[in-house]
């Protein structure tokens, strides 16, 4: 690094925005990850032009800012197993889980799609009177097999063995004949340029029916997901009535998500010793 700033930086500053911009994805490609700091070393200009650079490059799904820094916006192509998922950003899931509790209302009928963020309403869901739940999960279905008191309609389908979950024409069929309150949807990959994206093309017609089903359609996806991106498009944020995410998205980031006119919220990471809001 040291030996491509000392070679570089001695022109950078005089390049065109377009110039500069195309030279810090050529370092994040190589790299990953690089500080402000190293960038304004590089580019031998200031702070502020750095952050408009990177800015600009976030807004076309290039790059993502992340404190601190920059890294390059990802190309996600497997999904994580659900017991990869099933261990990573607890505190966050359980923050996004209680953050959108106060929405769920006895007697209602919900969408919990596959994902282990979704499923952190479980509890919520739980504590209430008369509740129906549809679901692709098989996790989901089986957690509320304990809970006698709650409707559960699994939409069956094609399994995914690697997720635990129901994909393909069949589950989004069954979908279609249901009507929901709310779909709570998972997004293993999203940012602001593509919207919800996935390295999975079944999963896309499921996820498309089970938010055609609903009145109100909420996307719970953690901040790690954020500036990465799979083949296939599920869904402009646009389309979503809710975001809600965790706190460490950039500050830029959720600036720039708001400014677009989205409803997004940021929920705090909570303990495992916490006890959820009822």
């Amino acid at each position: 690094m040291n030996d491509l700033i000392d070679h570089a930086s001695g022109r950078a500053a005089g390049l065109i925005p377009e110039q500069r911009r195309e030279m810090i994805v050529r370092q994040l490609r190589q790299h990953q990850v690089l500080s402000v700091h190293q960038l304004t070393e590089l580019l031998g200009c200031s702070h502020m032009t750095v952050r408009r650079d990177v800015a600009a490059l976030e807004e076309k799904g290039r790059v993502y800012a992340i404190a601190g820094g920059v890294r390059i916006a990802s190309h996600q192509i497997v999904e994580p197993s659900h017991q990869a998922k099933s261990v990573t950003e607890q505190a966050e899931k359980r923050g996004i889980a209680a953050q959108v509790a106060r929405l769920l209302k006895p007697g209602m009928t919900v969408y919990l799609d596959a994902g282990t963020t979704t499923a952190g309403l479980i509890p919520q869901i739980i504590a209430l009177a008369d509740m129906t739940v549809i679901t692709n999960d098989f996790h989901v279905a089986l957690a509320l097999g304990e809970a006698p008191h709650v409707t559960v309609l699994h939409t069956g389908g094609v399994l995914d063995h690697r997720n635990g979950s129901s994909i393909g024409p069949l589950a989004a069929a069954t979908l279609r004949q249901l009507v929901a309150d709310i779909s709570f949807l998972s997004a293993s990959a999203w940012d602001l340029e593509r919207g919800v994206t996935t390295p999975s093309a079944p999963k896309v017609e499921v996820k498309r029916a089970a938010m055609a089903i609903a009145s109100q359609r909420v996307l719970l996806a953690t901040s790690a997901k954020y500036g990465t991106y799979g083949t296939y498009r599920v869904a402009g944020l646009d389309e979503f009535d809710l975001v809600v995410t965790d706190d460490t998205l950039s500050e830029a980031a959720v600036q720039r998500l708001r400014e677009t006119g989205l409803e997004l919220e940021v929920a705090s990471a909570l303990p495992a010793t916490a006890a959820p809001p009822h």
